[in-house]
């Protein structure tokens, strides 16, 4: 990106992969002037300070965002209100406060209350990331040709939005608006549930009494190896998701239920027919993702290539 940075002090609240991949992302390419980091762990905060990744370090989120005009939520989103609360009376007036969770309702609901006056509102959610968590963990080009999701509110001001729109775009991300229920809904059934699926699968072959742990991992086709790699994603982080998303995640759960319901009667009673056209019907979906840009049809589904694997905040 050349000429003037969006912004002059960017402050992230949390640097996990995320976290990291926005402070490199945005220095590489000159969106931001400053930026300061604050983290509630001291060995993550000096952590960050080893690979460079801000100008300024502080444990206190507070006086991180001292005098920021653009404020990123970085945290697990069950922990979003308290930090909201914490920073609440630092904000600039002015200033865009945004997030990255995988939640927006709970957003809204809980951080929302707290933001004063004159300072700019917009819950975002970059649908991009890896099994892998910390500071080490994050790249500059995490974020491109990937989606990032913008809930403003109706009174949003758009000038604000204009610009929050354009710091993304400068990430590599293409960017969309969306209502906070629909984009929870929508993340239920593309990630929440199946992240929720991997975590069971793989906790119900763990549990196994008649396979053992070496066999389950020596045998390791790439069906249950994918499953491994989502259910590598971060504990704390998909915990909060799934009280936070909790009715979508339950409607989504209900319906695959009965989906699941009605593919075990059809491999019960033989229904070839109806297992054939679920398979027909599924393996377009998997075309139409590579067709979309949000896959490759690269061998091994171009996992080999560094940053190739999205599970930890989609």
């Amino acid at each position: 990106m050349t000429g003037a940075p969006l912004f002059e002090r960017m402050a992230l609240i949390g640097i996990g992969l995320i976290g990291s991949s926005i402070a490199q992302a945005a220095r590489e390419r000159g969106l931001v002037k400053e930026i300061a980091i604050s983290t509630r762990s001291p060995a993550t905060l000096h952590r960050a300070e080893e690979l460079g990744l801000g100008d300024t370090y502080a444990l206190d989120a507070a006086v991180a965002v001292e005098g920021a005009d653009l404020v990123i939520l970085c945290v697990p989103v069950g922990a979003n209100e308290a930090v909201a609360k914490w920073i609440a009376p630092a904000l600039k007036k002015g200033a865009i406060l945004t997030d990255v969770g995988s939640t927006k309702g709970s957003v809204v609901e809980h951080v929302g209350p707290h933001v004063p006056q004159g300072v700019h509102f917009i819950p975002g959610h970059p649908i991009a990331g890896t099994e892998q968590s910390g500071p080490d963990a994050g790249f500059p080009t995490l974020f491109d040709h990937r989606w990032c999701i913008l809930t403003p509110p109706e009174d949003v001001d758009q000038a604000a939005l204009d610009k929050l729109t354009a710091f993304w775009q400068g990430c590599g991300s293409d960017v969309d608006l969306m209502e906070p229920k629909h984009h929870d809904l929508v993340l239920a059934i593309v990630s929440h549930l199946p992240h929720l699926i991997a975590y069971n699968i793989v906790g119900t072959a763990d549990d196994l009494e008649t396979v053992t742990k070496s066999q389950v991992i020596k045998y390791s086709a790439s069906g249950f190896r994918d499953f491994t790699r989502l259910a590598a994603s971060d504990p704390t982080m998909w915990r909060d998701v799934c009280l936070a998303n909790k009715e979508a995640i339950l409607e989504m759960l209900a319906r695959f239920s009965e989906d699941l319901s009605a593919l075990q009667r059809a491999i019960r009673w033989g229904d070839g027919q109806l297992l054939s056209d679920l398979f027909t019907r599924t393996r377009g979906i998997r075309r139409s993702i590579i067709e979309a840009g949000q896959e490759t049809d690269a061998p091994d589904f171009g996992r080999h290539v560094a940053g190739g694997s999205v599970s930890s905040n989609d």
